[in-house]
């Protein structure tokens, strides 16, 4: 359980979340704890079973084996039912501010919001979330003293196709990546919103604005404490709403801003 290094050096370790089985995660938080949080705007019709995902098998309130030791849904300015399905799922809700920020915003008012040691991060309109994406993502924070920050990494599929999704990331992420970043090549989802990290740290590097926070924090732990302090984690299939091309414009110019305004000079 180590991990592997994809395409040598010192980069970032690959698992899978098959290597982070419950009962050996929860027994290895040895006293620390976990807060899941889940920035949503206008995703009714998914939030709920991403927070069933995790209160049913891991918060102990709800009868779970006590992995987890909150969860918190940040309502990022909806003007659906989120707040509505995430309460009823088991979330606490928190309001964001009024009319809704960005991801990075909703991201940071979430883990201010937040008590736990350990912050995992999942998006709310994941039609499939198991328990396995939150199992996945902290195993190697609690298994590793070495590593700061994990990324989930998954199938997309893409109108009934099997692959395709992602346009962005394999547009204008990776590329860019290759680009300035080379040391980071091989993270196959920098834009995955799920992603974990010990509270310490995202408070050390802080949340870029809207849709660059994912890319952000990636750069940032890199050039902070190394790649080598980076893992990401094999998820399986991850099913979303895909979004049209002119939605996808504004999310791909805060990625490339983020990654520019980041690049060595």
């Amino acid at each position: 359980m180590s991990g592997r290094r994809d395409g040598g050096g010192a980069g970032p370790r690959t698992f899978h979340h098959g290597d982070f089985p419950s009962v050996k995660v929860r027994d290895a938080k040895a006293g620390r704890t976990v807060s899941v949080c889940i920035p949503a705007r206008d995703e009714g019709s998914t939030v709920g079973s991403v927070v069933r995902a995790v209160v049913q098998p891991f918060l102990a309130s709800a009868g779970g084996n006590g992995l987890v030791d909150e969860v918190l849904v940040l309502d990022d300015g909806s003007g659906d039912d989120t707040a509505e399905q995430a309460t009823d799922a088991g979330a606490r809700v928190v309001r964001g501010v009024d009319g809704g920020g960005g991801k990075g915003q909703a991201m940071a008012a979430a883990l201010a919001a937040s008590h736990g040691d350990l912050v995992v991060f999942l998006d709310a309109d994941v039609a499939n979330t198991t328990p396995a994406f939150v199992t996945g993502m902290l195993g190697p924070l609690l298994f590793f003293d070495d590593i700061a920050l994990v990324k989930g990494f998954y199938t997309r599929p893409l109108h009934g196709d099997p692959t395709g999704g992602g346009r962005v990331t394999e547009l204008v992420a990776r590329p860019v990546l290759e680009l300035l970043f080379p040391e980071l090549s091989e993270v196959r989802q920098p834009l995955a919103g799920e992603t974990a990290a010990p509270r310490g740290v995202f408070e050390k590097v802080g949340f870029a604005d809207g849709y660059g926070v994912e890319l952000g924090l990636l750069i940032d732990v890199a050039q902070q404490m190394g790649p080598g302090a980076l893992a990401q984690v094999d998820l399986g299939v991850r099913i979303h709403r895909n979004r049209p091309l002119h939605e996808l414009r504004p999310q791909a110019t805060d990625v490339l801003r983020a990654a520019l305004s980041r690049a060595p000079r």
